[in-house]
């Protein structure tokens, strides 16, 4: 079993900045793709961004691009989420997810943490 803890989450203004980490407990990370996801009030969970197991891969949703960036560090069994530029819009609760081979659907990802908010103020 692999747990997910994410924190970063926050109030911040329109253009501003946040990082999100997920730290993982249980199982080392080093064999697992890293995916974070999104859920708006009353919408579904939409993918953001993934990382493969060695980083040698990202995929990203096309909203994001340009401003957020996923990273991870095995040896610290954490994977993060750099925000940049942030709008209205990204206001969600901010979710990661661990799979094997996993990369941009929900279905793909078995363990998944409890969700961190992040509330963009225009």
């Amino acid at each position: 079993q692999v747990q997910l803890v994410e924190s970063g989450g926050g109030l911040v203004q329109a253009g501003g900045s946040l990082r999100l980490s997920c730290a993982a407990s249980g199982r080392s990370l080093s064999n697992y793709a890293m995916g974070w996801f999104r859920q708006a009030p009353g919408k579904e969970r939409e993918f953001v961004q993934a990382i493969t197991w060695n980083g040698d891969r990202i995929y990203y949703a096309d909203s994001v691009k340009g401003r957020f960036t996923i990273s991870r560090d095995n040896a610290k069994n954490t994977v993060y989420l750099q925000m940049n530029s942030l709008k209205s819009e990204d206001t969600a609760v901010y979710y990661c997810a661990a799979g094997r081979g996993a990369r941009w659907g929900k279905d793909e990802y078995n363990y998944w943490g409890q969700g961190t908010q992040v509330t963009v103020s225009s």
